[in-house]
C-alpha cells in the first residue's frame, strides 16, 4: 500500500514538512559519504528556515496540550490501560517541557556559528559550495565519516526538542484516525464531514500495484478525492473505473 496524507490546516502542513525534513536529515547523517553529509546540512538549514515561523513553537505546544487533555479524559475508562495512558501522558509532559524550555526558535543557537552560516548563505546557490568558494568547508568534507557525523549530531541536537515533539504529536494525531475501506466510483470519491468535530489530517492508502495518484482537496465540511494515473509521458490522467482504497480521518 502507498500512503498519502493531506493536512486540513496550515499548522499541520508545516509540521508534516518539518517531519519530512527531520527524517531525511537523520537518514543522511547515518551515511558515510561526504555528499550525504552535505545534504544533511542542507536539510538542517531548511528546518531552520521552516521553523523560523513565529507561531510554530506555540502551535506545537498547544497541540501537545490538546492531546494531553483528550487523554486525561480517558482516565477511569475500563477499556483503556492506565499504564499505557500514563506512559503516553508522561512522554507528552517531557516533550512539552523540553520544547518550552528551549530558547528562541529552533536552531537559533546555530546562527552564532559563523562557519555554518557561511555555508548556509551559499548552499542555495547552484555550485556555491565549491572548494574555491568555501575551502574550509571542503576541508571539513575530507574528515573521516565518524568525525563529520559527530559534528552533525552536535549541531542537530539543538533541534531535538522540536523533532521529538513533532514526531510524538503527529504520531498521536495519526493514531486518532480509524482506517476504513471506501470505493471511488468512476475514480472519484466525496465525503461530507460532521460539523461537530474538527479534523486535522486525512490519510489515504492506495494499492501499490494500481499505480494511482490521488488529487485531494478538502476543508472542514467536505473532502474530495480524484484518482489519477500517469500516462507514458508522466502526465496525470483521471481514472474512470471504480477503485477501492483505505481512508482515515484524524482529529
Amino acid at each position: 500500500m502507498v500512503l498519502y496524507e493531506y493536512p486540513f490546516n496550515e499548522g499541520i502542513r508545516t509540521m508534516l514538512r518539518l517531519e519530512h525534513l527531520f527524517d531525511r536529515m537523520a537518514g543522511l547523517i547515518a551515511r558515510d559519504d561526504p555528499v550525504d553529509h552535505h545534504y544533511a546540512l542542507a536539510s538542517m538549514f531548511e528546518i531552520m528556515d521552516v521553523a523560523a515561523r513565529a507561531d510554530l513553537k506555540s502551535d506545537v505546544l498547544k497541540e501537545l496540550d490538546r492531546h494531553k487533555q483528550q487523554l486525561m479524559s480517558y482516565r477511569g475508562n475500563p477499556a483503556i490501560s492506565e499504564a499505557v495512558l500514563d506512559d503516553v501522558i508522561t512522554r507528552i509532559d517531557v516533550a512539552f517541557k523540553d520544547l518550552n524550555e528551549s530558547p528562541g526558535k529552533a536552531g537559533q543557537a546555530l546562527t552564532a556559528n559563523e562557519w555554518l552560516m557561511s555555508i548556509r548563505s551559499r548552499i542555495g546557490i547552484p555550485g556555491g559550495t565549491c572548494a574555491f568558494d568555501l575551502p574550509a568547508y571542503y576541508a571539513w568534507q575530507q574528515h573521516p565519516a565518524e568525525q563529520r557525523r559527530a559534528d552533525l549530531v552536535r549541531w542537530t541536537d539543538t533541534l531535538a526538542p522540536l523533532s521529538i515533539s513533532l514526531h510524538l504529536l503527529l504520531g498521536l494525531l495519526r493514531e486518532s484516525g480509524v482506517p476504513h475501506k471506501v470505493v471511488a466510483n468512476g475514480g472519484q470519491y466525496q465525503q461530507s464531514l460532521p460539523t461537530a468535530r474538527t479534523y486535522h489530517l486525512l490519510r489515504v492508502k492506495l494499492p501499490l500495484e494500481a499505480d494511482l495518484v490521488p488529487e485531494i482537496s478538502g476543508h472542514r465540511l467536505m473532502v474530495s478525492i480524484r484518482l489519477m494515473k500517469a500516462d507514458a509521458e508522466g502526465r496525470l490522467r483521471p481514472v474512470t473505473e471504480d477503485c477501492a482504497f483505505e481512508l482515515a480521518l484524524c482529529a
